[in-house]
């Protein structure tokens, strides 16, 4: 079960038994702790009652499919754990509807147990890491880096915790433009994710802090990278 061991406490739901005890021996010989679920509904159980450190999520799952179960964990239990969901599908459609359900990252099968093991570690180091708390402005925009509470024109934000980190960043470097580069490396460190993720998590931070409001804030500049700014102060 999970709890304060030291180790690494990892939730696994997952279906194919192959693949999920391939997964489970790899990583508990390496240390980490597992607990595990073969079906939806038992996983979005042990993910509420217990405490871990990541969640590894497959998308296809009988009883209660991998999306609904990421949606349900942020959105009703409003947990944030670090969730890397796991997926047969490869398009960028599967891959925007996962980020935006709540999925930090997404890893397509057959996949490298090494690049699992490498995003899962970076899932949780950035779970664990520390922010210096501030509250950040942009035009009516407001993000608490401390409470993580984000506000437009005074009505409450949920974001995923990959887009809260793109958000800290832009809003820290606003009016400047923050490239493509820099922003991946901001979020991601060194294991940088597929050329589709960025750009999928800025679709949904853009449907979130402009699609319901007057003017975007958020701006794509071509060839140089994105920048948040109140269209006013241009």
């Amino acid at each position: 079960m999970s709890g304060h061991t030291g180790k690494i406490s990892i939730l696994l739901i997952e279906d194919h038994k192959d693949i999920a005890e391939m997964i489970t021996f790899y990583l508990e010989v390496r240390g980490y702790q597992l607990d595990y679920a073969a079906d939806g509904i038992t996983g979005l159980h042990l993910a509420v009652v217990n405490s871990y450190d990541a969640i590894l999520l497959d998308l296809m799952l009988p009883g209660l499919d991998g999306l609904s179960v990421c949606r349900k964990l942020r959105e009703e239990a409003r947990l944030d754990t670090p969730l890397l969901m796991l997926t047969a599908r490869d398009t960028q459609d599967d891959k925007i509807s996962g980020l935006d359900a709540g999925a930090d990252d997404y890893l397509v099968k057959p996949f490298d147990i090494c690049e699992l093991e490498a995003r899962l570690r970076a899932l949780v180091r950035r779970g664990r890491g520390a922010i210096a708390t501030d509250k950040l402005h942009v035009a009516d925009l407001t993000l608490d880096t401390g409470t993580l509470e984000v506000e437009r024109a005074g009505r409450r934000l949920t974001l995923t915790p990959i887009a809260m980190k793109i958000l800290i960043v832009l809003m820290r470097a606003a009016p400047r433009v923050v490239s493509r580069s820099e922003l991946e490396r901001a979020v991601w460190g060194d294991i940088l994710p597929d050329s589709d993720t960025l750009r999928s998590h800025l679709y949904t931070l853009r449907k979130t802090i402009d699609k319901p409001f007057g003017r975007p804030l958020l701006h794509t500049i071509h060839g140089a990278g994105y920048r948040l700014a109140d269209a006013d102060d241009d």
